[in-house]
């Protein structure tokens, strides 16, 4: 390890901040900051409530949404996952259980935490909790206005991996959980 890898780095400072845009789902803020060096600079921030991703097993498989996603211009296989309106922060087992059962109409069992991450560490404060559920039940969908065009599906393990090498699966934060779930030894 280098000097500089070994002494612990200084905070960015924040001189200021102000908001750029808002809605009930998000905060973009301009910030002027001072970097270690004493350098100034800017950094644009979204500010989002914390989000819950669900990893619903099942028969050596999993149950996946699919939805059109308008900045992509694509529609897109994902785990259930979302956030409360307002920039909440909840219970992340609570907002996970609330996502599951909205986006597929299935409750679970069990629930088990398999990880936290952020979403774009780059620009966003938003983090994330990631569930595994099983046990599933079957229900009624609760799904909100935005979710209407949703799919829902089961692929078998060897389809999920198949669809993320191919591309078909793009969505970083179902990547992301998958790889959760092997590192739980699942």
């Amino acid at each position: 390890m280098s000097e500089t890898e070994s002494r612990p780095a200084k905070d960015i400072k924040t001189i200021s901040s102000r908001v750029v845009y808002e809605n009930p789902w998000l905060l973009v803020r301009e910030d002027e900051i001072e970097r270690a060096d004493g350098s100034p600079g800017i950094y644009s921030v979204v500010d989002k409530g914390n989000y819950a991703v669900v990893v619903p097993f099942e028969n050596d498989g999993f149950w996946l949404v699919e939805q059109y996603r308008y900045p992509v211009g694509k529609r897109s296989w994902e785990f259930p996952m979302g956030t409360y309106p307002g920039r909440r922060t909840v219970d992340p087992l609570e907002l996970a259980q609330r996502e599951l059962l909205e986006e597929t109409g299935l409750r679970a069992e069990r629930w088990e935490l398999l990880g936290e991450l952020y979403c774009v560490p780059g620009f966003s404060s938003q983090g994330g909790h990631v569930y595994l559920a099983t046990g599933l039940v079957p229900g009624e969908f609760a799904r909100e206005p935005e979710e209407q065009d949703m799919r829902l599906a089961w692929f078998a393990r060897a389809d999920l991996e198949k669809m993320m090498r191919d591309g078909t699966i793009r969505d970083a934060q179902t990547i992301a959980c998958y790889g959760f779930f092997l590192l739980h030894g699942k």
